[in-house]
């Protein structure tokens, strides 16, 4: 992807920049609740989009929760004031982290159909699958490849990319299942896009802070995605979704939509377009906030993921029979 080295080299030097200095806030609760709300304050990339979507206002989640605040309170209990103020955010890229909790925010899925089984991936991979580092894949008895990508925090190579789509090669289309993949390298996802692109392609857009302020970004910058000099695929393609599809693994949703030969199948994605950034607060617990906002090819904001191009969702009595309706749609809009 075009400008890849640049963003990761961009994302150190944020990473620099957002090394607060908290020493000006005392090691007290009052003190760790001023530093985190100011940390999250100047460096979060989301305030006017989300103020815009669910009318969030920070100054006010500052008098809200400010009250609850006790210099005579337990660590436990300033950790829960603290997460619980964090999830005003709404944002699972927003944690805190201490030696006792990991506070976070999974809303972006819970609530939701899970639109996806693990005893019918088990099914329809069988056990004669081939596994090639991250992958997990085979052919289908109607001769549609399927591959199943769990995470992109376990890597894949150029070579075993080159394997499986050998492997692959007479299959009349390919499904990549991503369902349930909550991201992880942003390299990875683009090492596995590019095997099925052919041109150069805007896939979207990436801003950085350029001061402390709410609206302080740098112009939108372009991103592109390259097409790969190893084996790439040429056939029709589905990517299966669903609500459990986070941060690296939407942005490579995101960048399949935006191929002729992709659709998109399943569930909307739960999002997750911040790119991370760490601070520390007085007391030595970690944040973790968005920082980098990303976007479609059409400058929208997909912070809380896409909708499929075919919406298909699990029925009970699909899956007590070993019916993934998912695949099977799938399946349908290959072989037309």
């Amino acid at each position: 992807m075009k400008h890849l080295i640049t963003l990761l080299s961009l994302l150190s030097l944020l990473s620099l920049s957002a090394c607060i200095d908290t020493d000006e806030q005392p090691d007290t609760p009052s003190g760790n609740f001023e530093a985190l709300w100011h940390i999250v304050d100047e460096h979060y990339c989301f305030f006017d989009y989300k103020q815009h979507e669910y009318g969030l206002d920070w100054n006010q989640v500052y008098d809200k929760y400010r009250v609850r605040i006790s210099d005579k309170m337990t660590e436990s209990q300033l950790f829960e004031v603290l997460t619980d103020m964090l999830a005003e955010l709404r944002d699972g890229h927003v944690n805190l982290s201490s030696s006792m909790d990991y506070g976070r925010y999974w809303a972006w899925h819970e609530g939701y159909p899970q639109n996806y089984s693990d005893t019918l991936e088990r099914r329809y991979l069988g056990t004669d699958y081939r596994i090639a580092a991250g992958l997990s894949y085979r052919v289908l008895d109607d001769n549609i490849g399927y591959v199943r990508y769990a995470s992109f925090a376990t890597p894949v190579g150029e070579g075993n990319l080159d394997d499986a789509l050998a492997y692959l090669a007479l299959c009349r289309g390919l499904i990549v299942d991503i369902r349930n993949n909550g991201g992880g390298d942003l390299t990875t996802a683009e090492r596995l896009a590019a095997r099925f692109v052919h041109e150069k392609t805007l896939t979207g857009y990436l801003q950085h802070k350029t001061g402390t302020g709410h609206n302080s970004f740098s112009d939108m910058e372009p991103q592109y995605l390259e097409p790969s000099s190893n084996m790439r695929w040429h056939k029709p393609v589905c990517v299966l979704t669903n609500r459990s599809v986070y941060s690296a693994a939407n942005a490579f949703a995101v960048w399949m939509r935006e191929l002729p030969n992709v659709k998109i199948v399943g569930d909307h994605t739960g999002g997750g377009s911040g790119m991370p950034l760490n601070s520390s607060l007085p007391c030595g617990w970690n944040v973790r906030f968005s920082a980098v906002p990303m976007y479609d090819a059409r400058r929208q904001h997909i912070e809380f993921g896409i909708a499929p191009d075919v919406s298909v969702s699990l029925t009970d009595e699909a899956t007590a029979q070993g019916i993934d309706l998912i695949i099977e749609e799938a399946r349908k809009i290959l072989t037309k």
